[in-house]
């Protein structure tokens, strides 16, 4: 039997997953966001799991600070979810996952995730760069909505809208 929790972290890495294939439906912010993480020396497919990673991290964190349900999740204004990715601290965003991670990518990711907040220097420094590309993101989606406050709710009907996959 699933949990509320184990529910609650899917919704939340669905909002991760589905971050990059809005963005990237002006194609020349893929192309930045390449260059960008090349730049920094981050494998362009693993800095793109670790964006959507750290998304998900960030929209859990703020919904276990603020005792959300699953189904409450799509209220989540991605305002608050936005300032969590830059915020929170690494433990604060760490704190409160699952013991178990139905998507084996999941936890390979927020191990990797776990081993650069316990590292200095170039590392986080990474985690850093990674936590503002998350910020833009989520910033950039979300001044695309014609809403005042859009919701995570609001990116699932884009994302559906999308036909981007569950």
């Amino acid at each position: 039997m699933t949990s509320d929790h184990d529910t609650l972290w899917r919704r939340c890495a669905y909002l991760g997953r589905v971050l990059l294939p809005l963005l990237d439906q002006e194609p020349w912010r893929q192309g930045r966001r390449r260059e960008r993480l090349h730049s920094w020396g981050i494998d362009v497919a693993v800095g793109e799991r670790l964006i959507e990673v750290f998304a998900a991290l960030a929209a859990h964190a703020v919904a276990v600070d603020t005792s959300l349900s699953a189904a409450e999740f799509e209220t989540l204004p991605l305002s608050v979810v936005a300032d969590a990715a830059t915020d929170k601290q690494d433990f604060e965003l760490l704190a409160g996952l699952p013991d178990t991670f139905a998507d084996d990518r999941d936890e390979i990711a927020v191990k990797v995730i776990r081993l650069y907040a316990y590292k200095d220097g170039q590392t986080s420094l990474q985690l850093l760069r990674l936590s503002t590309e998350v910020r833009h993101t989520l910033s950039v989606i979300a001044a695309r909505e014609s809403v005042p406050s859009p919701t995570c709710g609001d990116v699932f009907r884009k994302a559906d809208e999308a036909n981007l996959p569950q």
